[in-house]
């Protein structure tokens, strides 16, 4: 059942819900014959169709749904194609909202979710997409969709770019703007040496006592607890070995303390460190 859509001249975004048996690729790859199909009688030139591969995102719940839809509705004006959402035609939002026929499209499934009548969900959808996405939430869910990258320089090459694996990681790169996994790193480390009581970032890339090296763990068990990327990355992040910080890993696991640290959801290490960044609080040691 088809709940949203947007098409748009470089990408193709559904949302759908699927019955017991049905897989998104299968989905997909429908989708993507009939699109070639459409694409070749238009322009007989033989040539591939889609640039990559499609990319699947499940939802846990409604509000996920909901915020899909609103980062959905804004994308043409991210991409400079209009003025606002409700002015892109080639979406499911113009045909909820009666701007537009339905043309085979159902648009109960997405008024359904904000009201039980047409007029008081109409007028609701319009409250939720009217407040236009931060520029971290919009870098989020890009990375998280696989629409953008991830720049590394933590990696074998000097700077790479990779695609994020889930949504926590892609928020956190989101927040250090175009440094990517280089830049969250140091954001983990700035929280970690604040968890610690350190006395800055410079305590883990330079301290050999005992702190410094349980500070440097944490930051690679959170790196790998919300993929951001792996332990030989943060090794070299540190100009560190990588079976010196995996034995440090080790004696960390052991510790009740610093299993809870790093148990700390995304959110609010991202909300510890903007009030450190902006506030210069300390955060209380654990």
């Amino acid at each position: 059942m088809l709940v949203d859509y947007c098409l748009l001249p470089t990408e193709i975004h559904l949302v759908a819900r699927l019955e017991d048996g049905d897989r998104p690729g299968d989905l997909a790859r429908a989708i993507g014959n009939v699109v070639a199909r459409w694409v070749r009688e238009a322009q007989p030139i033989r040539s591939p169709v889609l640039a990559g591969p499609f990319h699947a995102h499940r939802f846990e719940s409604e509000l996920e749904l909901r915020r899909e839809v609103r980062m959905l509705a804004w994308r043409p004006v991210a991409l400079g194609l209009c003025r606002g959402p409700t002015y892109h035609a080639d979406g499911a939002l113009r045909v909820a909202l009666g701007r537009r026929p339905a043309e085979g499209f159902d648009a109960r499934p997405l008024l359904q979710m904000f009201g039980t009548t047409v007029p008081g969900a109409r007028a609701a959808l319009r409250a939720w997409i009217s407040q236009r996405p931060s520029d971290p939430e919009r870098r989020a869910w890009e990375l998280a969709r696989g629409l953008t990258l991830a720049l590394s320089g933590v990696g074998p090459q000097p700077l790479a770019a990779r695609e994020v694996r889930n949504a926590e990681a892609a928020a956190l790169i989101a927040a250090v703007g175009t440094d990517g996994v280089h830049g969250a790193l140091r954001l983990l480390s700035e929280w970690v040496t604040a968890k610690l009581g350190g006395r800055g970032v410079a305590d883990l890339h330079d301290g050999v006592d005992g702190p410094a090296a349980r500070g440097r763990a944490l930051v690679a068990r959170l790196a790998m607890e919300h993929a951001l990327c792996s332990a030989a990355s943060v090794a070299r992040y540190f100009g560190r070995a990588k079976a010196t910080l995996s034995e440090q890993m080790m004696a960390s696991r052991l510790r009740e303390a610093d299993r809870e640290i790093v148990l700390t959801p995304m959110p609010r290490i991202l909300a510890d460190t903007a009030a450190l960044n902006s506030k210069g609080r300390v955060l209380l040691r654990l």
